[in-house]
């Protein structure tokens, strides 16, 4: 499982799209928000959401971090022109959120909705091994942290039927229990079926009877694309705050959208000289904590993951630019590259190794120029043959290439990458 962040945009587009299929006679949230960024066109963003001129507003920044309000950076109660100044006020803005700085880019422009602060509930569902387990307040606002104490949870455990879960015999009883409780069954299986691996909606307050999420956040399983992709629709899975991604980040960022496949990467230390390529989400931090564990942290120059069963030029693709990236810099030391990985399921190894061979041969020149060594460690369908194309090209490329199958354990080839 994969948990990737969302705007807060997007999670109330798709409650707004979707939850009326959930609630009985199609109740359910209006959903009206706008999104604005850099280049945002103001007269087309009017004329794509009229209720802009009649509504009053509220405005603040969509860039994954809390507590806007105690921020300053939240505009409650406006008109067009002040949500519209506010923006033009604060867009480009570096600010600094938890020690990170960064610049905001992007704003969320929804209807104010008048309420009481007594009003204010709390709800969120949080995926854990074991169960799902459902968060409920009455205390719902700033301050639900400070006191948490008085927060329901209910799980459901794995395989359970929600239909056996009694939730309204669970929450405490107030005015409008019953429909709370209706509400939050509709939401946790609009959170099953769109892959939610963590939703929180504070506050929650019910507006002529429809609820209305004033804050939310949400994280998504992204490797439920395959079968999730048509319902999400057009849904950004936006970097943390005041990360900034390399043109290289970006590239593979990009090569990951477009495939079927999970192709990440991530630089830690462009310096460094040591390099992985991994195939599998779990072997690629097991790597890189075998490499940290051997006192090697400061030499990880990279990140990587590739899964999926990518093509072949997906592979290419992906090598080529790890490649480009360790030989920029050299060092009189050497640099090593470790192709790790556990034994594949169903991503056929000869196939991608076809890739890894090929980008390999392009840079043999730059491979040789930088010292480099490749430890390559590997198991799955059709392994053999990926090994030996592998120790093949080593002799062919001259360039120093240790290829081992599932016989060595799969962490093992890191102190003999690193022993010199």
């Amino acid at each position: 499982m994969a948990r990737r962040s969302i705007r807060e945009y997007d999670a109330k587009r798709l409650l707004a799209t979707h939850l009326p299929r959930y609630l009985p006679g199609g109740l359910g949230y209006t959903g009206r928000v706008a999104l604005v960024t850099p280049d945002t066109n103001w007269e087309q963003l009017i004329t794509d959401h009229p209720w802009l001129q009649s509504e009053r507003l509220v405005v603040k920044p969509d860039q994954l971090f809390s507590k806007r309000g105690k921020r300053g950076l939240l505009l409650l109660d406006t008109d067009l022109d002040g949500a519209r100044a506010f923006v033009q006020e604060k867009m480009g803005q570096e600010v600094t959120i938890n020690g990170v700085t960064g610049t905001l880019t992007h704003f969320l422009v929804e209807p104010f909705v008048p309420h009481r602060q007594e009003d204010e509930l709390f709800v969120a569902i949080r995926s854990e091994r074991e169960a799902d387990i459902i968060y409920f307040s009455l205390q719902g606002g700033v301050d639900v942290e400070e006191n948490w104490e008085a927060v329901l949870q209910v799980p459901v455990p794995i395989l359970t039927d929600f239909e056996d879960v009694d939730l309204a015999a669970r929450l405490p009883d107030f005015s409008g229990m019953e429909d709370v409780a209706v509400f939050i069954g509709a939401l946790y299986r609009f959170y099953v079926d769109l892959a939610f691996t963590y939703l929180e909606i504070n506050p929650l307050v019910f507006a002529d009877g429809s609820p209305v999420p004033l804050d939310f956040v949400a994280q998504i399983d992204d490797t439920a694309a395959f079968e999730c992709a048509q319902q999400w629709g057009d849904l950004e899975f936006p970097p943390a705050f005041g990360s900034r991604l390399s043109p290289e980040e970006e590239y593979i960022r990009q090569l990951n959208a477009k495939s079927g496949a999970s192709l990440k990467l991530t630089l830690l230390n462009p310096e460094g000289r040591v390099w992985t390529l991994v195939g599998g989400g779990g072997a690629s931090v097991i790597y890189a904590d075998t490499i940290v564990d051997l006192g090697f942290g400061s030499e990880l120059a990279n990140y990587s993951e590739y899964s999926g069963n990518p093509s072949r030029d997906e592979t290419y693709e992906y090598t080529r630019t790890i490649l480009d990236l360790m030989t920029r810099r050299k060092d009189p030391r050497g640099k090593v590259l470790l192709i790790g990985g556990g034994i594949a399921n169903f991503t056929d190894v000869a196939k991608t190794f076809a890739g890894l061979v090929q980008a390999l041969t392009d840079y043999q020149k730059q491979l040789r120029e930088h010292n480099v060594r490749i430890y390559v460690r590997r198991g799955g369908p059709n392994y053999q043959e990926g090994l030996r194309l592998m120790r093949e090209l080593g002799k062919k490329i001259g360039v120093p290439i240790e290829a081992y199958g599932p016989e060595l354990h799969m962490t093992e080839i890191v102190p003999m990458a690193l022993k010199e």
